[in-house]
């Protein structure tokens, strides 16, 4: 393995995988994946890519749908610039062999929630999979790009006098390591596992937002989660994404009675904005008085032609048959489940953070776009039309590889650890946290909080994390010294270490996401506060955080900014 790299970038979803081709081919790039290459969460994305294709629809439709989705918090110049890019992205992803569904020769295109137009590109109900696959396979082609998998960041390395970023510490093949880097790019993803209830896969766990912060990097909008209206909520399977297209193309969402209670909330019923339609569901099932832990409502895809349901969703009749249900002949149990971040690490519009250096793209960044609600299929785009400005990209000199630094860095000294047994207890308190804290982040910060409530819940993660520093585990790996090599293999299994290290990021993103959502006191998007039920134009701003040692919030202070505007 080089000892360093001209860019790392870690991640491999949508994000990374093509922010790392899109990176000038004269660099060294590392790209740095916890999981396998195959596996994100971009590859279970399943409704589509939005983009303007079609001459009925235009840039300026799709920059007022997304507007009007973000409830006020969105960036005027970035989502411009997002629809203005993304014909080009798929022009892209189609010369790279993307196979986007087609209808009469030309791009096939579906209705979301919320868009004014016919504008949603997929293939089937897999689209995700479809653009992971092909850009792996275009990543495997390039020889200026070295993949290393099961290779988990702990955090970025800051100049000391500086404070730039200058490279990551890694675990890899039982080792700590320390990698240079002219510049870092997060692309990690989202943080739906701090969730009980989430659509994403285990891998989703705030790792890029949990290391920006550590850093000290400014993160903005935490508070705003997105909750998909529809995961499968069947006994014994995990909460299957029932895509938004299915209703796009005629489904609907029924009570038990098979009356279309959305309607009671929003005239768009079951195609009202994700936060809406969540919102729905879980105030009629409180009504109801339902069971939260297998509480649900009814998605009925039989006023869809069946024809078109079995072209359409083939992904979806297959995990529903797996499970028991006949999609073409009986309704599925949906619920609400934890989906997309909208808040991350701040950037603007060349995925530059606040840090010198360090960089962020896809949904650990906040760039401005999605604002307080992402519109449905602006996800995978971002990641394009972002991770394509990576084009330009210029390390200066402090990306020419001189031997004698290469030389420095190959003797950076190894550390053995002393051979001894960590207590079990240390493992099954972990164990523990990663079962209770999911369940306290659901309870206190899901779809409908409330301040008490959440001062509680921070109170709570406060004491774990004061424990979780005290585990024999915590204080081994800690306090290593950068440039030292050290040999971790003593402490614990890769699996041991990996769960360690995401229950460390898991922790810091729960109480980020609490803090940020008590701070705010109004509802907005995908913050809903029922002792601040209603939105206050004073609040139509940023919400910022920042690592402050000044600060008594654990280090942390938090403050607004202004959201910028369309210039007269």
């Amino acid at each position: 393995m080089p000892s360093q790299f001209d860019v790392l970038v870690i991640g491999a979803g949508a994000a990374g995988l093509y922010t790392a081709l899109c990176l000038p081919s004269h660099y060294r790039v590392g790209l740095l994946t916890k999981d396998t290459l195959s596996l994100s969460a971009s590859g279970w994305a399943q409704g589509g890519i939005a983009a303007v294709t079609d001459p009925a629809d235009s840039p300026s439709l799709h920059l007022a749908d997304t507007l009007q989705a973000g409830a006020g918090l969105c960036d005027y110049d970035a989502v411009k610039f997002l629809v203005e890019q993304a014909p080009q992205c798929i022009q892209t992803l189609v010369a790279m062999g993307v196979s986007f569904d087609r209808h009469n020769g030309e791009l096939a295109l579906t209705l979301e929630a919320a868009h004014s137009r016919r504008r949603v590109l997929h293939a089937a109900d897999t689209t995700g999979r479809e653009v992971v696959s092909t850009l792996t396979a275009q990543v495997l082609r390039r020889k200026n790009i070295h993949v290393l998998a099961q290779a988990l960041t702990l955090d970025v390395w800051l100049h000391e006098t500086t404070q730039r970023c200058q490279g990551i510490c890694l675990l890899y093949q039982g080792q700590v390591l320390w990698l240079r880097a002219a510049a870092v790019i997060l692309a990690t993803g989202g943080g739906g596992q701090v969730f009980a209830q989430t659509t994403n896969p285990a891998l989703s766990t705030g790792d890029g937002v949990a290391i920006a912060h550590r850093a000290g990097a400014v993160l903005r909008d935490l508070e705003f989660v997105q909750f998909h209206p529809t995961a499968l909520t069947q006994p014994g399977a995990p909460r299957f994404l029932i895509s938004e297209a299915v209703r796009g193309e005629g489904a609907h969402l029924v009570d038990d009675h098979g009356r279309r209670f959305a309607f009671d909330y929003h005239p768009a019923g079951e195609l009202a904005p994700r936060d809406v339609v969540s919102r729905a569901i879980f105030s009629y099932l409180q009504a109801a008085h339902a069971d939260p832990a297998t509480a649900h409502v009814w998605l009925d895809l039989r006023p869809i032609p069946s024809e078109t349901i079995q072209h359409r969703f083939p992904n979806i009749i297959q995990v529903c048959q797996r499970w028991g249900i006949d999609v073409l002949r009986e309704p599925i149990p949906v619920a609400p489940a934890a989906h997309y971040w909208m808040g991350g690490t701040a950037t603007d519009l060349t995925n530059q953070t606040s840090i010198a250096g360090l960089y962020a793209v896809g949904e650990t960044a906040s760039t401005g776009v999605h604002g307080a609600n992402r519109l449905a299929s602006n996800s995978l785009l971002e990641c394009l039309v972002f991770g394509a400005q990576f084009a330009d990209l210029d390390v200066g000199e402090s990306g020419v590889r001189s031997q004698e630094s290469e030389a420095k860095a190959s003797v950076a000294s190894k550390l053995s650890l002393p051979q001894f047994t960590l207590p079990q207890t240390d493992f099954d308190k972990i164990s523990a946290l990663r079962q209770e804290l999911p369940r306290l982040v659901w309870q206190s910060a899901g779809i409908c909080r409330d301040g008490h409530v959440m001062a509680g819940a921070i109170a709570q993660i406060q004491r774990w994390q004061e424990e979780f520093a005290q585990l024999a585990v915590s204080r081994s790996l800690l306090h290593f010294q950068p440039e030292q090599a050290v040999n971790v293999a003593a402490i614990g299994t890769n699996v041991q270490l990996r769960v360690w290290a995401e229950t460390r990021n898991l922790l810091d993103v729960a109480w980020l996401i609490l803090q940020s959502a008590q701070f705010r006191t109004e509802s907005r998007g995908g913050h809903y506060r029922v002792d601040y039920p209603e939105t206050d134009v004073d609040w139509e701003a940023h919400t910022l955080a920042c690592k402050d040692d000044r600060s008594a919030q654990n280090g942390t202070s938090w403050s607004t900014a202004p959201i910028p505007r369309q210039k007269e």
